[in-house]
């Protein structure tokens, strides 16, 4: 059973979390664009530089973690290849802008999220 402590922080994490997701949702569009773009320019080989980027996140828990890692994957042009326990990331990005902004503004919003 929670204490009331608790269940308010718990409480007060999901209203951050639905605050997180129409800005995840804004960026699965934009990421949508881009892609889109990439896929109809008449050049489109000389604009796809596939590569996998690394970095830490100074996220600390593992739900954040998730959180962090799914939300990458779910944004086009990118893939979430590998988290470790501390949180190295390895992320396939289809080219240079797409993982430009790793870890960036996601990460901050999900650190408010999570109070880390």
């Amino acid at each position: 059973m929670f204490t009331s402590r608790e269940t308010r922080s718990i409480f007060l994490s999901w209203l951050r979390l639905t605050g997180y997701v129409p800005w995840l949702l804004y960026q699965i569009f934009l990421a949508n664009l881009h892609v889109m773009y990439l896929v109809l320019h008449p050049r489109m080989m000389e604009l796809i530089n596939p590569k996998i980027i690394r970095f830490d996140s100074r996220l600390k828990s593992d739900y954040s973690r998730m959180v962090f890692a799914n939300s990458i994957t779910l944004t086009p042009g990118t893939i979430t290849v590998n988290v470790n326990a501390l949180g190295h990331f390895a992320v396939h990005c289809i080219d240079d802008p797409s993982g430009q902004s790793l870890p960036g503004e996601m990460e901050e919003k999900i650190a408010h999220v999570f109070k880390e």
